[in-house]
C-alpha cells in the first residue's frame, strides 16, 4: 500500500498554520514600530511607524499606570488605559494594559473586549469578578471574589464585570493580547448609542414598558 501524504499535510497545517490564524494581532516584522498617531497613511492593522531615529527610548517605558484614577464617577471606578493610543510603543506588538481603581461599592460595568483575551491581577482590596458564558454554556455566570495578589482570566469576547465587595478602595491591573482590545460597555451601548436604538426594539427585547426604556436612556444620554 502506498504512503499517503494527506495526513502529514493536514497535521502540518494544524500545527503551524493554526496559531497564525488564531492570533489576535499580526506578528511584528521588525524590532519595534512606534506608532505615528498623526500619520496620514491608510493602515489596515496598527499605525504607521515613526522613523527609528526619532523613537528615543520613551516607547519602552511608561509611568501612566503608577497613579490611581479618580473614582468619583457614577460607577465608582476609574479606568486608566494604556493601549496604542496612550503608549505608541505597543504598536504591532499585540499587547496593552489597563489599570482600574474602585471606590468601595464601585463597579466596572458589564462589558466586552471584542479583540482580546484579558488576564488580570488584583493589586489591592477584593473584587467580585464575573464572567458570562455564551449561549453554548447556557449563559452561565462564572464568578469569584478575587483578592490582592490573585489573578483572573477573561476569554476573548465574553461579557464580564468587576465589583468592589470590600470596605476599602481596590485596584487591579489587566493585560491584553492586543494593542487595541476595544471595549463595548453593555449598558452604554444599549441605552446611550448614537443614534439611539429605537425604543420599541428595546421594549420588545427587554420585555419592559416604554417608560422603563426611556428612563434608562436618560441615564446614559451623557455617556459614562
Amino acid at each position: 500500500m502506498g504512503y499517503s501524504k494527506t495526513p502529514a499535510v493536514c497535521l502540518f497545517a494544524m500545527l503551524f498554520l493554526a496559531p497564525s490564524v488564531l492570533a489576535t494581532d499580526p506578528d511584528p516584522l521588525q524590532d519595534f514600530c512606534v506608532a505615528d498617531l498623526d500619520g496620514k497613511a491608510v493602515s489596515v492593522n496598527g499605525h504607521t511607524c515613526k522613523p527609528m531615529s526619532e523613537a528615543g527610548d520613551d516607547f519602552l517605558f511608561s509611568s501612566k499606570l503608577a497613579k490611581a484614577g479618580n473614582t468619583s464617577t457614577p460607577n465608582g471606578s476609574a479606568v486608566t488605559e494604556l493601549d496604542v493610543a496612550e503608549w505608541p510603543g505597543t504598536n504591532t506588538l499585540g499587547v496593552s494594559m489597563n489599570r482600574v481603581d474602585f471606590a468601595p461599592g464601585g463597579t466596572n460595568p458589564p462589558h466586552i473586549h471584542p479583540r482580546a483575551t484579558e488576564i488580570g491581577i488584583v493589586m489591592k482590596g477584593e473584587l467580585l469578578v464575573g464572567i458570562l458564558g455564551s449561549l453554548d454554556s447556557g449563559n452561565k455566570l462564572y464568578s469569584r471574589v478575587v483578592r490582592a495578589g490573585e489573578t483572573f482570566l477573561i476569554p476573548r469576547g465574553l461579557m464580564h464585570f468587576q465589583f468592589n465587595v470590600g470596605k476599602t478602595e481596590a485596584s487591579m491591573v489587566v493585560s491584553f493580547n492586543s494593542q487595541n482590545p476595544g471595549i463595548v460597555f453593555v449598558p452604554l451601548t444599549l441605552f446611550g448609542s448614537n443614534p439611539p436604538i429605537p425604543t420599541p426594539v428595546l421594549t420588545k427585547a427587554l420585555r419592559v414598558e416604554t417608560g422603563v426604556v426611556e428612563l434608562l436612556k436618560s441615564k446614559f444620554a451623557a455617556g459614562f
